[in-house]
């Protein structure tokens, strides 16, 4: 009998029979009741897996990250199985719900289901209740090898036929396993928990449509979300920040603090900005602006539309093609509305000879693009069709690049933590099977992106074979408040797209050289972003990024002439500042200066009039002492000063 070696944990190893489960090792080792799974050289496992080579194995417990992906992916098991008990017992076979597919998710799964009648919210606790009972009756899950004419015939027979397809679709040598839980099963690679009744806590969260397979002309199907645990406390935290990411919903609060709108009559994913979130877009694009003017860069202004050509030696035609508009004939010229503005600061590079001795350039633009996206896929602020990249361009010479990366990236994160995001983690991505350039090449790009990452104390992870064929990446994903993560600021060097439009420059030998082109975005989009501020901060900015950032209200019809005086000053001062001088209650101008989220009210009554003072009332309720408006304007200086505000916030 063959054997095989095993690692485990503590560095002991240990011979076993060849093909023996996971399971068999921990039952005969004795290892405890905590374990649900297994790694086998660094790969995700049950108790089914087969060990067939020498491996490394380490146990994966109850309450592990690992853990909780075989939790989530049993949970969808038990809810297909719930679904498919509680509706299909009274159809006719034709109208019987059919599965489709049900993976593991961040923070949950999801199953999509052919169901002709649609799920309506009032069925997810008919579910929930289906699923405890097939949770209590801790039913194990056994995985089955099938035959590929075994398998197909089984799912032919249930009238499954999406299962039918992804068989079909599947290499010919591929082993095709079942896992079954009681009476019933589905076609399916696991891993899973050893029983249903390690699915814990669980929560049903919504319905969607999705298409089959994401492709439109495909049917529309039925998508139940959810999520899973391994304790109720662990669910419990993770609902409550469900329901304050609802109350943050940048959607939401947009309509309330009008501050943007996406409208039918315009197009979907085309955003209007309302006067209250342009002002704050043009108080980021100031501070975007000038801060890129200190550190050496050009502002480029590039038209909206382009030849159709500069899209073909681009390549974005032949690679990108689905995400673009369609062209338009103006003079029997065939015009493209642009997707990227690379090509644009390419040209403007390419309209005169540039020595060694010019370089490195840094241009930045700030333009906007439009791109099509699936309806289905659009969503706010986060996902839109027509958008303004905080795009820049850096070219220079190859020994330049640590250098330029570097900057880049110390400038983002400048950028980040200016706006209140200190969390967040780096991905380095490197070169993919097919790449352009020399592997040379690449291996100098690689080492300066991890230079600068390291120099800069940054961690982070790599993703080996994920970079873009035209050069290495380093993208950075920020979190908020509520810990999600957003994907922004991304550094990518590229070394296609200067040799597509013959780019060079002359170099100490008087021959020509190719630069080397970084492109970098450290915002992404300013609609995005917006969307992210908006969530992050749960509408209520920082003083500095507020639309209105004062609010002056008069008590009585007395104060009104002083009141006025008090909000011309404020404004010579550059402050957004409004005005309430309406006779109503100042119990009611309190409550909507609340709830449009102003940072501070300057209340103003008989007392303010004799005194010359102002009385400050800050946007979480507190009440500041009388002061005049000089103490005021003194007081409030550093909070509105985007390089000073967060000492403020926290002192």
């Amino acid at each position: 009998m063959e054997k095989v070696q095993i690692k485990l944990p503590d560095g002991e190893i240990k011979t076993f029979p060849k093909g023996m489960t996971i399971g068999q090792i921990f039952r005969s080792l004795g290892i405890g009741d905590n374990i649900i799974g297994a790694r086998a050289n660094g790969r995700l496992v049950d108790f089914w897996f087969e060990v067939d080579l020498d491996s490394t194995i380490e146990p994966v417990t109850l309450n592990s990250t690992s853990g909780l992906e075989l939790i989530r992916h049993t949970a969808a098991h038990v809810m297909a199985e719930a679904v498919q008990s509680v509706f299909n017992k009274d159809m006719k076979p034709n109208e019987r719900i059919k599965v489709t597919i049900g993976p593991v998710i961040e923070n949950g799964f999801y199953y999509d289901f052919d169901y002709s009648r649609g799920f309506v919210p009032e069925d997810l606790e008919k579910i929930e209740d289906k699923m405890r009972q097939i949770i209590d009756e801790d039913k194990p899950l056994i995985r089955k090898k099938v035959s590929r004419e075994e398998a197909i015939r089984i799912f032919e027979n249930d009238g499954e036929t999406y299962k039918v397809e992804i068989i079909n679709e599947l290499p010919y040598n591929e082993q095709i396993t079942i896992y079954q839980q009681g009476d019933w099963y589905d076609l399916c690679r696991g891993p899973h928990v050893p029983s249903t009744g390690y699915v814990k806590a669980f929560k049903l969260l919504s319905i969607a449509g999705a298409y089959w397979r994401g492709d439109e002309k495909n049917p529309m199907l039925q998508r139940i979300y959810g999520t899973a645990f391994s304790n109720k406390r662990d669910l419990d935290e993770y609902l409550a920040k469900i329901e304050e990411a609802k109350k943050r919903d940048h959607r939401r609060l947009g309509r309330e603090l009008d501050l943007f709108s996406i409208q039918d009559e315009i197009g979907p994913g085309l955003v209007l900005w309302h006067p209250k979130g342009a002002r704050i877009r043009r108080v980021i694009e100031d501070f975007w602006r000038s801060q890129h003017e200190r550190r050496g860069y050009d502002i480029l202004f590039t038209p909206h539309v382009a030849k159709l050509d500069l899209w073909k030696t681009s390549g974005h035609l032949d690679f990108y093609q689905e995400y673009m508009y369609s062209s338009m004939d103006i003079d029997d010229i065939a015009y493209q509305i642009k997707p990227m503005t690379c090509p644009f600061h390419i040209m403007i590079y390419k309209s005169k000879v540039r020595s060694y001795r010019d370089l490195p350039l840094r241009w930045a633009e700030i333009g906007t693009v439009y791109r099509y996206e699936r309806s289905g896929v659009l969503h706010g602020l986060l996902r839109v069709r027509g958008f303004s990249q905080d795009d820049a361009h850096i070219f220079c010479r190859p020994d330049q690049i640590e250098g330029e990366v570097l900057g880049a990236l110390d400038l983002t994160i400048f950028f980040l933590r200016t706006f209140g995001f200190d969390d967040y983690e780096a991905y380095l991505s490197t070169r993919p099977e097919k790449f352009v350039g020399s592997e040379e090449g690449w291996e100098r790009a690689t080492e300066a992106l991890k230079g600068a990452l390291e120099t800069k104390g940054v961690d982070y992870a790599t993703d080996e074979g994920g970079g873009a064929f035209y050069g290495p990446k380093i993208d950075l994903r920020i979190k908020d408040v509520l810990g999600r993560a957003w994907q922004c600021s991304t550094i990518q060097v590229d070394f296609n797209l200067p040799e597509r439009f013959n780019i060079n420059f002359i170099g100490d030998d008087n021959s020509r050289h190719a630069p080397i082109m970084i492109h970098r975005a450290l915002l992404g989009s300013f609609e995005r972003f917006f969307g992210i501020l908006i969530e992050h901060y749960g509408g209520a900015f920082p003083l500095w990024l507020s639309p209105v950032q004062v609010r002056v209200a008069s008590i009585g019809e007395g104060q009104i002439s002083y009141a006025q005086d008090v909000y011309e000053t404020l404004k010579k001062h550059d402050l957004r500042v409004d005005k309430d001088f309406r006779n109503e209650k100042l119990g009611l101008k309190v409550r909507e200066a609340q709830l449009e989220k102003i940072p501070y009210l300057l209340v103003i009554g008989e007392k303010e009039v004799e005194n010359k003072t102002v009385t400050p009332r800050k946007r979480g309720g507190k009440n500041l002492p009388s002061m005049t408006t000089e103490a005021f304007l003194g007081l409030i200086g550093k909070e509105n000063d985007p390089h000073m505000w967060r000492e403020v916030e926290q002192s």
